[in-house]
């Protein structure tokens, strides 16, 4: 393994940059040339097709059978056009990543002799792929393998290699979801038309609010010789064991650096590819940890914009292998330094154009402002333990509540702007009538909100749910996660919550009261009943902490107790009473991340045990035995004094090696026998919480006796690359 570490090396001195061409200067020259986008369709697709296909992504109408067939036919022809020989439904299952099975344009003709290229709308709309070996929580057993994949004519058809991809949805032969983009679907609907029935207040002409997601994927990049020396990189994700380099981020120095050129090369290529594939990819920069990176595009539509960063994420890891890379998008590869998260920024906007968390140029567009950031907050304070099932899971729980990301609190940060605004409304406005003195002052103070957010909304980087300006970063969330989890989550709690809040404004209208008094009384109530999940300060700190016990927030850090919220009364309200979900695959989906979360400890486990047994006590004993051996010649040497003298550190390090081994040994023979307890329980849930209490303590116990032998086994004998060769070698 020593000699593997090494020959790495030799490889990566020995790497120049791949250089990459542009197809054109500008990138909008060919921005979406892979993507059978409405321009396309209309250059390939008849007057009635088109008409439909627009009305059915705009409306979410139903699309007959004769129009499949020509927008099959028409896909067809621009998919062959651009080299496409075969095509398949494209979709999110409850894995990480996305999944596909490519068929061919190819059938029998008028006999079996004759072969032509087809593609019908049949096939466009609707395949069967096996159900039973996707995760699925139980909904469909191994002998009940049928299930759908039906076409979302909401995100466009792309051609990837030589292979035309269908966006589809992933369904059980019941009708139950067994993919992340239904109930993402159905919650973007939901909130949809909760948020108009709001905005309609202050615009009649309001027919529908679109959400948008802004997302920014951080990542690492490590040389792909490395990464195959570290098989706990390469079956993981992540670093099991590994002492902390002398130099890591302390100075700073990476973060927005001078971007190096394989690298740059890299990001060039992926950006290329983004643009063919219609992805805005705007951002890239170096993070703040070595070797860490980011892109980010512009906003977009939630469900196309999630779309696409799967894509991304699929299209970085093949891009990275032509550079020699390999991408790793684990929320914390390597300890002690920054991981990797994907805020995700949320906003909504209305079908006229106008941003709804975005202050407005009027009294009466703050109104609408305030409406919006208000019930934004108080869906977070009513459903942060929903909000935090969504992105707590193994990997992200090493990030959460470290130095770099957000605490598993969930808290809103507002700026001291719009904090001092919501505070002086609750305080101002009354139960009663308010008088006309009143009502000037009040839209006084609301009409200044533009030019007090002017340059004054700063971020806070501790906080898991941050407002920027005009819209708000959910920061909690994984790099390796698929959005539309957290936004399923997120959106559900805030049609929710935006359907509570006009029932009471409806009940007061009804009752009497003017339009804009209900609303700012039904404010001050949301107000005060959300008031202590908002939070200006350090999220990291130990006081916020003890604070935040104080105001009734929660702070799971188990993961197992965590998911297990989803089921709690206050989640089933968000998710199965506004049917986003049905109960049944609600319960699915907390059996199918209780089996991910059993699985990925138990993987971690066998690897490490796998190395430490392996690798790592053998290179130790290899050197304690030159030790013990270069003892023994000196004894032979020197005096009985001088022998003494000299022995005697070598002794201690020898004793240290030891206990070293010996702790290891044990602990990984522990961890097994722990291991073998924890599968024989059957219920999936009861094993996640024993795997949690059981085996992953053996993880950190393990590695720490590793890490120090690390620091007295003879570099030239360590057999895994080490954290400043990963981090820094380029």
């Amino acid at each position: 393994m020593a000699k593997l570490r090494f020959q790495a090396l030799t490889e990566l001195m020995n790497r120049v940059p791949q250089k990459v061409e542009f197809p054109s200067i500008k990138a909008t020259d060919y921005f979406g040339k892979l993507v059978f986008n409405k321009a396309t369709m209309a250059k390939y697709l008849s007057g009635d097709a088109y008409k439909a296909v627009k009305v059915a992504m705009e409306k979410g109408d139903a699309i007959d059978r004769k129009v499949a067939d020509s927008v099959a036919n028409g896909m067809k022809a621009w998919a062959m056009e651009n080299g496409a020989t075969h095509y398949t439904h494209w979709f999110q299952p409850l894995t990480e990543g996305t999944a596909e099975k490519h068929d061919g344009f190819i059938d029998y003709g008028d006999s079996t002799e004759e072969m032509i290229e087809a593609f019908s709308g049949k096939l466009l709309a609707q395949q069967e792929p096996d159900a039973s070996s996707f995760p699925n929580g139980g909904i469909r057993q191994t002998f009940e393998a049928r299930g759908y994949t039906a076409w979302d004519v909401s995100s466009p058809a792309f051609i990837m290699g030589t292979t035309l991809c269908v966006p589809t949805v992933f369904i059980s032969y019941t009708g139950e979801a067994l993919d992340y983009k239904t109930p993402f679907l159905k919650a973007l609907a939901a909130v949809d038309k909760a948020a108009t029935g709001v905005a309609q207040y202050f615009d009649k002409d309001v027919k529908k609010v679109h959400t948008n997601l802004g997302w920014e994927q951080e990542y690492f990049l490590i040389d792909r010789s490395l990464f195959q020396a570290r098989p706990d990189l390469m079956l993981t994700g992540r670093t099991l064991m590994g002492h902390s380099s002398s130099k890591d981020q302390q100075l700073d120095d990476h973060y927005f650096g001078s971007i190096p050129e394989r690298v740059s090369q890299f990001m060039i290529e992926l950006e290329i590819e983004s643009h063919l594939h219609g992805i805005p990819v705007k951002t890239r920069h170096n993070e703040v940890a070595p070797n860490q990176f980011e892109l980010a595009p512009i906003y977009g539509e939630a469900n196309l914009a999630n779309d696409q960063n799967q894509l991304v994420m699929d299209m970085m890891k093949r891009i990275a292998r032509r550079h020699q890379f390999e991408v790793l998008l684990h929320e914390k590869p390597f300890a002690g330094i920054n991981g990797s998260g994907k805020h995700n920024n949320w906003s909504l906007q209305t079908d006229t154009g106008v941003i709804l968390l975005a202050p407005g140029k009027n009294p009466k567009g703050n109104l609408q402002f305030l409406t919006f950031v208000v019930n934004a907050v108080a869906a977070v304070y009513k459903n942060q333990d929903l909000l935090r099932a969504s992105i707590l899971n193994a990997s992200n729980s090493h990030r959460l509540g470290a130095n770099e990301a957000p605490p598993a609190i969930l808290s809103v940060f507002t700026g001291s702007q719009i904090a001092d605004t919501l505070d002086n409304l609750a305080e101002s406005i009354t139960d009663q009538k308010m008088s006309p003195d009143e009502k000037t002052a009040l839209k006084l103070g609301i009409g200044r909100i533009p030019e007090i957010l002017l340059d004054n909304t700063d971020r806070n980087r501790t906080s898991p749910f941050a407002f920027t300006g005009n819209r708000f970063e959910f920061r909690a969330v994984g790099s390796s996660a698929n959005c539309a989890a957290p936004l399923t989550a997120l959106s559900a709690a805030m049609a929710v919550q935006l359907e509570e809040f006009k029932v009471e404004v409806d009940a007061l209208i009804e009752g009497g009261v003017k339009k804009d008094e209900a609303i700012f009384q039904i404010i001050k109530k949301t107000i005060l009943a959300s008031n202590p999940v908002r939070f200006n300060g350090d999220g990291y700190s130990e006081a916020w902490r003890i604070e935040a016990e104080k105001r009734g927030l929660t702070n799971i850090q188990c993961v197992p107790e965590s998911i297990s919220k989803y089921l709690a009364p206050a989640a089933k309200k968000v998710l199965v009473e506004s049917g986003i979900m049905s109960e049944r695959e609600l319960e699915a989906r907390v059996e199918v991340e209780m089996e991910k979360y059993v699985k990925k400890i138990q993987i971690e486990a066998r690897v490490l045990g796998d190395l430490a047994i392996n690798h790592i006590v053998p290179t130790a004993i290899a050197y304690q035995t030159s030790l013990i051996q270069n003892v023994q010649g000196l004894r032979d040497i020197f005096s009985e004094k001088e022998f003494n003298e000299l022995a005697g550190p070598r002794k201690e390090v020898i004793v240290t090696i030891s206990n070293h081994v010996s702790a290891i040994k044990s602990k990984v023979a522990a961890m097994v026998e722990a291991r073998k307890v924890c599968n024989k329980i059957e219920h999936e849930d009861k094993k996640a919480y024993a795997y949690d209490k059981d085996v992953r303590p053996f993880l950190d116990d393990i590695r720490y006796h590793i890490d120090k032998l690390e620091l007295i086994v003879d570099n030239e004998m360590w057999p895994l690359p080490k954290y400043r060769e990963l981090l820094f070698a380029r």
